[in-house]
């Protein structure tokens, strides 16, 4: 793990407005992220996870507070931060090479380069065969295979993760999980994954954040100080595990409830994020 300072959060508050009511899905939340640490993020649902992921991506802007990458504000989204989110998101009429190159789409590299590229994310992600196939062939992990080749090909500082696995069957998630940290061992980027399992969040981690929800805030951050490749079934990971399921219960238990809103979000103004 890097220890220079590579992504910051300082206090930030993301609001919403519902109903004429305002909603605070982040209240004043800071987190300093090294580089190539492998930071993942848990949470009840309803505790503002992805609301910060998408705040530290720049796809979204804080209400108020800063957010900044290697040194400069997020503004909106770029190139050197990839995402992946819980569904693969590729497109139907494209095959697997051709939705990985969007990621390439704007880098401006000679084509030869672009395909050297897609070549070697499909080997990194074990579907080198696969280049001509289309979405509606692959299994749910292959195609979830093919999302973080293309959130990885275009070679960002930060790759965000929003439960990319949340959906998939329990060997399949458990299969991914690995070749993920081994993708993390080899490409030394930074990862920051959100999850509602404590246990990926334990096996992937350097540390674990725990959220509380309503308004969402950082209730802990759980250091993994774990050699890998891990075991699942270690004394130490399991007591890792407890203890972040015990900063999780402890949240649940104080947390209020959220009144009952029907009717679309409308979100508040952004701050204007400037470099402090």
């Amino acid at each position: 793990m890097g220890n220079s300072l590579h992504l910051q959060i300082s206090h930030g508050t993301r609001q919403f407005k519902v109903n004429g009511e305002i909603l605070t899905a982040l209240d004043d939340v800071s987190l300093d992220i090294a580089e190539g640490e492998f930071v993942t993020i848990v949470g009840a649902s309803g505790c503002g996870k992805s609301t910060l992921l998408r705040l530290g991506a720049g796809l979204d802007l804080p209400t108020a507070g800063f957010v900044g990458h290697a040194g400069r504000p997020v503004k909106e989204p770029s190139l050197e931060r990839g995402i992946v989110f819980q569904e693969p998101r590729l497109f139907p009429w494209l095959t697997v090479a051709r939705n990985i190159a969007l990621g390439l789409e704007n880098s401006g590299l000679p084509k030869a380069e672009k395909n050297r590229l897609v070549e070697s994310h499909l080997e990194l992600v074990g579907l080198s065969g696969f280049a001509n196939a289309y979405p509606h062939q692959l299994s749910g992990g292959m195609a979830q295979r093919a999302g973080i080749a293309r959130g990885l090909v275009n070679r960002p500082n930060v790759l965000f993760l929003d439960e990319p696995f949340g959906a998939l069957d329990a060997i399949t998630k458990a299969r991914l999980q690995d070749e993920l940290q081994t993708i993390w061992a080899k490409e030394r980027i930074t990862m920051v994954l959100v999850t509602h399992d404590v246990e990926e969040a334990v096996y992937l981690g350097d540390r674990v954040v725990v959220m509380s929800p309503r308004p969402g805030r950082i209730r802990d951050v759980v250091p993994v100080d774990l050699p890998r490749p891990r075991d699942r079934t270690s004394p130490q990971l399991v007591e890792i595990r407890n203890r972040v399921l015990e900063s999780l219960n402890a949240t649940t238990s104080t947390s209020r409830p959220l009144s009952s809103i029907t009717g679309p979000a409308v979100e508040t103004r952004p701050a204007v994020v400037a470099a402090e």
